[in-house]
C-alpha cells in the first residue's frame, strides 16, 4: 500500500494542514511530512488510528486497480 499518497489524500478530503493531521493522530508534524514523501511508514497503530478517523469522517479507503488510492 502507498502510504505516502493515502495520507496526503485523507488529509486534503479533510481539509488539514499536516500539523492538524499530526496533531490529531498524535505524532510529530515531521512524522506526517515523511509519511506524504515516502520517507517512512505509518507503524501498525497510527495506521488503526487513519482507519478509525476514516471511520469517523465517513471516508472509504478503496484501492483501485492501477495502485492509485481514493477516498470517497
Amino acid at each position: 500500500m502507498d502510504y505516502s499518497k493515502l495520507v496526503k489524500t485523507l488529509r486534503e478530503k479533510l481539509i488539514l494542514t499536516q500539523s492538524e493531521l499530526a496533531e490529531m493522530i498524535g505524532v510529530s508534524f515531521t512524522t506526517v511530512n515523511r509519511w506524504e514523501n515516502g520517507k517512512h511508514e505509518p507503524t501498525i497503530k497510527i495506521r488503526r488510528k487513519i482507519v478509525e478517523i476514516c471511520k469517523a469522517n465517513n471516508i472509504d479507503m478503496v484501492e483501485k486497480k492501477n495502485k492509485n488510492y481514493q477516498l470517497d
